[in-house]
């Protein structure tokens, strides 16, 4: 079975070519720079771009599962070729695929929910990788500076997230599933800086915005208005519930955040 991931260099998607990797599938990693790709040993990059389906021929033919992301291009923002991508698909002979979902109801998700493909949505309620947003004031200041102090987030390690991917597309009964992930505990952002320090071994001092300046904040890195209402959305909203699919499906617990920040502290140094 040959395994095409899209968004293969990314927090995510790079989680999930290693876990394919390891287990030993050949995997294809999809990326517009195959030449500067950093891949495990044995696996392919392959150059496409999702915005461009006619770009992904020859890295689907005779593919028979797929991950998709939902966005593209600059800024995050959202594909508009979901049903071009699936057409594809289902001419280039894939069975499987899966999604990585960002705002429901995007153009991919529902063209794939509409095919006859077996397909799975997976859910994450935040990355861990966003607190690397952090990492330069981190680095330069010792200081957190976000909006939405109180809001609870359990947020899942982006290698959780590629884990349960991986096995998805490699065992069966999960298709027509939606999957939500969670890690281990619902953090507000408080609870965020301090596991970061505790990952860290030092202070960090965490100054609230308000949701002006953090709109204002999110522009200024030129996000689409879109993606900052979904920011807005996403972090604004307490999410307390905390749910044990990651070890349903992986067989082993969900990550802390203070494992990831340790994981990855060379970022905040």
């Amino acid at each position: 079975m040959t395994i095409l991931v899209a968004g293969a260099t990314g927090n995510v998607g790079r989680h999930v070519v290693s876990h394919l990797a390891e287990a030993g599938h050949k995997v294809r990693a999809l990326t517009r720079n195959p030449s500067g790709a950093s891949v495990p040993v044995g696996v392919q990059a392959v150059a496409g771009d999702l915005t461009d389906p006619a770009s992904l021929a020859r890295a689907m033919d005779g593919v028979s599962a797929l991950h998709l992301i939902t966005f593209g291009g600059e800024g995050y923002a959202p594909l508009g070729t979901g049903a071009a991508l699936i057409s594809l698909a289902e001419r280039s002979g894939v069975r499987k695929v899966t999604v990585l979902r960002g705002q429901p109801g995007s153009d991919v998700e529902n063209a794939v929910t509409a095919s006859d493909l077996e397909w799975t949505l997976v859910t994450p309620m935040e990355f861990m990788s966003g607190v690397f947003d952090w990492a330069e004031s981190i680095r330069t200041e010792g200081v957190v500076r976000a909006p939405f102090a109180d809001a609870r987030s359990p947020m899942v390690h982006d290698g959780d997230i590629g884990a349960v991917i991986a096995k998805v597309l490699t065992s069966d009964g999960h298709a027509g599933q939606s999957y939500e992930l969670t890690g281990p505990a619902a953090l507000s952002v408080r609870d965020k800086v301090s596991q970061i320090a505790a990952g860290l071994g030092r202070p960090i001092v965490y100054e609230e915005m308000t949701e002006e300046q953090a709109r204002a904040a999110w522009a200024a890195e030129g996000l689409p208005n879109e993606v900052i209402e979904f920011f807005v959305m996403a972090h604004g909203t307490d999410h307390g519930r905390v749910l044990q699919t990651v070890v349903d499906i992986t067989g082993r617990p969900a990550r802390p955040l203070a494992d990831f920040v340790r994981e990855h502290a060379d970022r905040f140094q």
